[in-house]
């Protein structure tokens, strides 16, 4: 590799562009990087789900080859770097292949080495230690990033949860978060002993875990990535929580928007500056790369609070690097990538921040995530192929066209739907239909689902049929993964 530092943003496109190292995007699905093949020469998506039925040039999805129940995403990924139909594509594309994950762990690292590949994310120990809620509050305090008031403690009964709220002075109006999870599935919505004792044993004895006060919030996300030169901000993004439409989760994350007037242009300039100081405290930490952070908006107040880190790509990472300011420069995982090539880069990060608060440098998008609500189990007989869809005068929804660019959407009353759901696949409560991607918002100014939103989702659910298990399996219940895909 020469060592001639790029200085500008065409550089480092053409760096990219010009890139002869394999590397490797390994997941479930290419969701949360799709697109980015398009600006990295080299780049392919090993994937678990072919969401696009074999037409995607860049997509490679072995046979399916017996397994143990996957437990969660770090076990998808480990099965296919085990899978010999993976590890004989990457031998036979030769070089020093790079790799890219959501979600790794030891024994993907472990993996990895075995086949000749770097990782390009920091150590799978450190990603743990960073996801952690409790030392996401400590990363926040000492980078000057206030969290909800808040207290952290070990549970061990409702008594005792009362007391230590009463020392704190946090009410008892409370929101439970444990170390580690998944939202909707191990955030607890605590008011009375009734509720205490409906969630008891997710609490107690799990350690030290986050007890906040309740404050009546909009949830909000950011991706940044923290570089040698500094951290890079992308653009406040909405959140879509908790939708009976979407998800059966109370709480549970369903999508996101992204137009450049979702917030004040104060809170919108108070997330950059929060986040990029946390960037900053990340590299002090040992942490560089991408990270994305979910900042609570108190609806009375405005005050921005610190509500959790992601240290990694996101289910939001996909609006983030298809935003206007994406085509404009690059995409912000582009940074990560640059990051991690050891390249000697010169960047002005003040100024690309500056640019990139623009409002100019966003359009509007809403991406929702598509779960399967009903209490019912079948399987998968029909369901809607990825594509263009339109949405006729009558409400409609039809399937117009074979495409996996999210851009070929041309008005709102087009959307790409990327196909999670398989035909043959158990449709269970939780189980992901799809990803709907729209242009324009799905929330409306009090950021409820608006009409449009609904009948998108309407439409896309009616393409989806099942029929009932055989009778040998209607015994045992079904039950649903603990963790997302996405």
């Amino acid at each position: 590799m020469s060592t001639t530092v790029l200085k500008n943003i065409s550089e480092i496109r053409r760096f990219f562009h010009r890139n002869e190292d394999p590397i490797y995007f390994i997941s479930a699905t290419n969701f949360n990087l799709l697109g980015l093949d398009e600006w990295v020469k080299n780049f392919k998506y090993i994937c678990y789900i072919d969401c696009y039925g074999g037409k995607h040039p860049n997509v490679f999805c072995p046979s399916e080859q017996p397994h143990a129940e996957f437990q969660s995403i770090e076990d998808i990924n480990n099965y296919l770097l085990q899978h010999k139909e993976v590890i004989d594509f990457i031998k036979r594309r030769g070089g020093k292949p790079k790799f890219v994950f959501l979600m790794f762990d030891e024994e993907t690292e472990r993996l990895s080495k075995e086949l000749g590949a770097d990782v390009w994310f920091p150590k799978a120990k450190l990603r743990t230690k960073m996801d952690n809620k409790i030392e996401t509050v400590r990363i926040g305090n000492k980078a000057g990033v206030p969290s909800v008031p808040n207290v952290l403690a070990e549970v061990k009964s409702y008594e005792g949860l009362r007391k230590t709220c009463e020392k704190a002075g946090i009410g008892h109006d409370l929101v439970l978060q444990s170390a580690f999870g998944d939202s909707g599935h191990t955030t607890f919505f605590i008011k009375s002993e009734a509720d205490f004792r409906r969630h008891e044993s997710e609490i107690v004895g799990e350690g030290e875990i986050k007890i906040m006060k309740r404050i009546d919030c909009r949830g909000s996300a950011i991706e940044a990535c923290a570089t040698k030169e500094g951290t890079i901000v992308g653009p406040l993004m909405t959140e879509l929580v908790g939708f009976k439409d979407l998800t059966p989760y109370r709480g549970g994350w369903c999508g996101n928007e992204i137009l450049s007037t979702a917030f004040p242009p104060k809170v919108r300039q108070r997330a950059r500056e929060l986040t990029f100081k946390f960037g900053e405290q990340l590299r002090k930490e040992g942490y560089r790369g991408y990270f994305e952070l979910d900042f609570l908006i108190d609806k009375k107040t405005g005050d921005l609070w610190l509500g959790e880190l992601n240290p990694r790509i996101t289910g939001a990472s996909s609006m983030t690097n298809h935003a206007a300011f994406a085509h404009a420069d690059a995409p912000l995982f582009l940074f990560h990538l640059l990051e991690f090539s050891k390249k000697k880069f010169n960047l002005d990060t003040g100024e690309l921040n500056d640019r990139w608060a623009d409002p100019a440098m966003i359009d509007g998008w809403s991406q929702m995530v598509i779960k399967h609500t009903e209490d019912s189990v079948d399987i998968c007989s029909d369901a809607p192929e990825t594509g263009i869809y339109k949405m006729l005068e009558d409400g409609r929804v039809v399937f117009d066209r074979f495409d996996y660019h999210r851009r070929a959407v041309e008005s709102e009353n087009e959307a790409f739907f990327l196909r999670i759901l398989q035909p043959g696949d158990y449709r269970y409560e939780g189980a992901d239909i799809g990803i709907l991607v729209t242009r324009g918002r799905s929330m409306t100014k009090s950021f409820q689902l608006n009409e449009r939103a609904k009948k998108w989702i309407h439409g896309i659910k009616q393409s989806v049929h099942g029929r009932p298990l055989p009778v040998a399996e209607a015994g045992p219940a079904f039950s649903d993964p603990a963790f997302k895909i996405l």
